[in-house]
């Protein structure tokens, strides 16, 4: 069983930087991808940032050029979040999605909010 724990939500202002934190428990075998979602109010959750176990990332069109996923030990997994725009308000959520036999994990969610 694989848990996931989100943190570094919060109020920003359109502009500013958020680093958001998965800290992960339970043991990942086979292949995987890791990521983060968003879902704001009254929309469907939409992927924002993916990495696989060889590393490779992708970024969805609103994002790229300013958010970063990265990966620490073998247990966090960060979104590194600049540049912030009011359309970025959202609750994300980190996820894991486990190839070999389709299961997937979700966090709880933090919550981002950035003002105009």
């Amino acid at each position: 069983q694989v848990q996931l724990v989100e943190s570094g939500g919060g109020l920003v202002q359109a502009g500013g930087s958020l680093r958001l934190s998965c800290t992960k428990s339970g043991s990942i075998f086979g292949f995987s991808t890791r990521g983060w979602y968003r879902q704001a109010p009254g929309k469907q959750r939409e992927p924002v940032a993916t990495i696989d176990s060889r590393g490779s990332t992708t970024y969805a069109d609103s994002v790229k050029g300013r958010f970063t996923i990265t990966e620490g030990s073998p247990n966090e997994m960060y979104l590194q979040m600049n540049s912030l725009k009011p359309e970025d308000t959202a609750v994300y959520y980190c996820n894991v999605y486990l190839v070999v036999d389709g299961r997937e994990f979700w966090g709880q969610g933090t919550q981002v909010t950035v003002s105009s």
